[in-house]
């Protein structure tokens, strides 16, 4: 990744933690696809998922609910059907373990789900066996 995509990405990473931020109520949510990965495009959006409670069962009534920025791309989950894709092994899954970004982590799913999470700089990345680069602010 050369320099301007660094940048890029650095910048989108913190739109998205303060946007993350903004959202009321107590959420973790995690950078996956593309941006987490470092191979996006400029066609490409910005993943997260973002685990809470919502007062809506259907996941595209939680997208309206949430109101995400334009070019995101929110998978909304509750804590429980985190755990049943964590207990599927599900692809999403696998996404967070191996390049997710944490936004935020009120849930304490990093050390509830063995995520593996390490603060390194001004946020938390997560472990895993492929290289993980260091984003600042």
């Amino acid at each position: 990744m050369d320099v301007i995509e660094r940048r890029e990405r650095e910048r989108v990473i913190k739109e998205a933690k303060d946007w993350v931020a903004s959202i009321k109520g107590v959420y973790s949510a995690f950078l996956i696809g593309s941006y987490s990965r470092g191979d996006f495009n400029e066609g490409s959006d910005v993943d997260v998922l973002l685990i809470g409670e919502f007062n809506e069962e259907n996941p595209v009534k939680r997208l309206f609910a949430i109101g995400s920025p334009p070019g995101y791309e929110v998978i909304p989950l509750t804590e429980r059907e985190f755990f049943e894709k964590s207990r599927k092994n599900n692809p999403i899954i696998w996404d967070i373990k191996e390049r997710g970004v944490v936004l935020k982590d009120d849930l304490n799913l990093c050390k509830r789900a063995q995520l593996n999470c390490v603060e390194l700089r001004s946020y938390l990345v997560i472990y895993s066996h492929y290289p993980i680069s260091v984003v600042s602010e």
